[in-house]
């Protein structure tokens, strides 16, 4: 068969590739250098990160050279069992044999062993025993990566026109959205990037080295910090098998995993849905041999159009769930207003402590763990005042930069207690690195959602985490209070606070006593 592909390489003056399966059968024969697996082939021999393809390629070429860069580089990405290149001579027969193969993952970070070359009728490889022992190699090695405790793993990747420094911060909250999701992350890469969409958001050379990396480290993703559109998504997938998910993907999860209450698993479903709804109906019509019209529904669509009609049924239904939802809430306001207590809600960035002071405040037990989106589904409390005075204090789904318009949507009825607030108490962590970029994200969902008309009171959370020196300044740069919600003695001048704003918003009810700081501060204490 060599000699044969030499001639007919020779005769035609390109090269010729064919790709082998295990047991010697020709899978694909391919035309030229540019090396493209047929998604038939990709579907049916698949790499994992512990294991190869299944498939070596030998191609020739018209004159005598090495292995290029590019064909290692296919070989890393494909994962291929084997690559080599065959040289032709002038005579139309087999020439020397350049051959090429992966390595298990070292302290080096060498990716691939390129052989000595030597003529065809030299090459004396056991080609059955040599996989058979490369493969024991990567699984032995693969052993000595896996990440603990069934966690998933994953590279993230931020590609963008933004400045590098920009990238690295936002790769540090992807981090931490991974984290929560209990995915470990392996390493970060960053490309800027010019403006607009590309067909893979990064070239196709830099996302091929992003996928050769997963593979060579074991990771089980790629986690893009930016959302891929249905296009990008639907190239991205032909190219590899290796998972590829966005940062929309992520908080989505991370919502799933989350929500308790059944109307915050119907705020979830409905966001995850209308996410995969372009994307399935953007795997395009190559998919579909029937067009649409009379005599082409029912029994005779396909199963893209069936499971996309089912997805906007279940949409349709949630939507009427979310909209019984919204009844009962505005109930239960209408029941507030009519015992005239006024609301305080509590809004910030996620992971800013809202429910932990929530806690504080109103000697309940919620749910408050040092992770972003831990809070989901609405907490309403009573806050007792002075004089048996009561305020209602509600905790709500944190916010984040690029907040997902799917999930801004779907949670529109859980943030519409908002509306029916008094005062908003805008927490921010003071020991975050980028507070002007939490603070802005809060503020532009805000005016989003036609809140920001609300008064707002600025309060700085977590100042304990900073030198003592530090807060005083923080606090008068920004006109924020500052506290610590672990340390009730430091809540004295947001109560005060607190206490002047409500007076003012029941200005026609009875005054409120004065604040008594000490007295009341040790009551709050020993709440705790």
């Amino acid at each position: 068969m060599a000699r044969t592909l030499c001639q007919l390489s020779l005769d035609i003056r390109r090269p010729l590739a064919v790709l082998l399966t295990r047991r010697g059968l020709v899978q694909e024969i391919i035309v030229g250098t540019d090396l493209t697996l047929s998604p038939t082939t990709l579907a049916k021999f698949r790499a994992g990160v512990r294991s190869l393809r299944g498939l070596r390629l030998i191609r020739t070429q018209l004159h005598d050279q090495p292995l290029s860069q590019e064909a290692l580089t296919d070989l890393a990405y494909l994962r291929l069992d084997l690559i080599g290149v065959l040289s032709v001579t002038s005579d139309g027969n087999p020439g020397n044999l350049y051959l090429a193969h992966l390595l298990p993952p070292s302290e080096t970070g060498q990716l691939f062993k390129v052989l000595k070359a030597v003529p065809l009728h030299h090459c004396t490889i056991a080609f059955d025993e040599f996989i058979e022992e490369l493969e024991a190699d990567l699984q032995a090695a693969r052993g000595h990566h896996t990440v603990g405790g069934g966690k998933e793993s994953a590279i993230l990747v931020s590609a963008s026109p933004q400045g590098k420094a920009e990238q690295e911060d936002r790769l540090v909250e992807l981090a931490e959205l991974a984290t929560s999701a209990d995915v470990t992350v392996i390493d970060r890469m960053a490309q800027r990037t010019p403006d607009g969409h590309q067909r893979y958001l990064l070239g196709s050379g830099k996302l091929k080295e992003v996928l050769i990396q997963t593979l060579h480290k074991g990771a089980d993703m790629v986690i893009f910090d930016q959302t891929l559109t249905p296009a990008q998504s639907r190239a991205i997938s032909e190219m590899t098998d290796i998972k590829v998910i966005d940062r929309t993907q992520l908080i989505l999860d991370i919502f799933a995993r989350r929500a308790h209450s059944r109307e915050g698993k119907v705020q979830v479903e409905l966001a995850q849905l209308r996410y995969m709804l372009p994307r399935l109906s953007g795997k395009g019509t190559h998919l579909s041999r029937l067009g649409g019209g009379i005599g082409t529904r029912g029994p005779g669509e396909t199963k893209l159009e069936t499971d996309r009609r089912r997805i906007h049924d279940r949409i349709t239904h949630l939507e009427r769930e979310l909209a019984h939802f919204a009844r009962h809430q505005d109930q239960r306001r209408a029941r507030r207003g009519r015992h005239g207590l006024p609301v305080i809600s509590l809004v910030g960035y996620t992971n800013a402590g809202k429910s932990t002071l929530l806690n504080v405040l109103t000697k309940s037990q919620v749910s408050a763990q040092n992770r972003v989106f831990e809070t989901l589904d609405t907490t309403s409390r009573r806050l007792r005042c002075p004089e048996d005075r009561e305020v209602i204090v509600t905790d709500t789904v944190g916010f984040i930069r690029d907040l997902p318009k799917e999930l801004v949507g779907a949670f529109r009825t859980t943030l519409e207690e908002l509306r029916e607030a008094d005062l908003l108490l805008h927490v921010v962590d003071a020991s975050a690195a980028d507070i002007d970029i939490q603070i802005t994200a809060v503020t532009d969902i805000l005016q989003e959602l036609h809140l920001d008309t609300i008064p707002r009171l600025l309060v700085f959370n977590k100042c304990d985490r900073l030198p003592a020196h530090q807060v005083e300044p923080l606090c008068r740069r920004y006109r924020a209070i500052g506290i610590s919600a672990l340390n009730p003695a430091t809540l004295r001048p947001l109560l005060a606070q607190l206490e002047a704003h409500v007076r003012s918003l029941t200005a026609e009810t009875p005054a409120w006593p004065d604040f008594h700081p000490d007295r009341d501060l040790v009551a709050l204490a020993s709440r705790r």
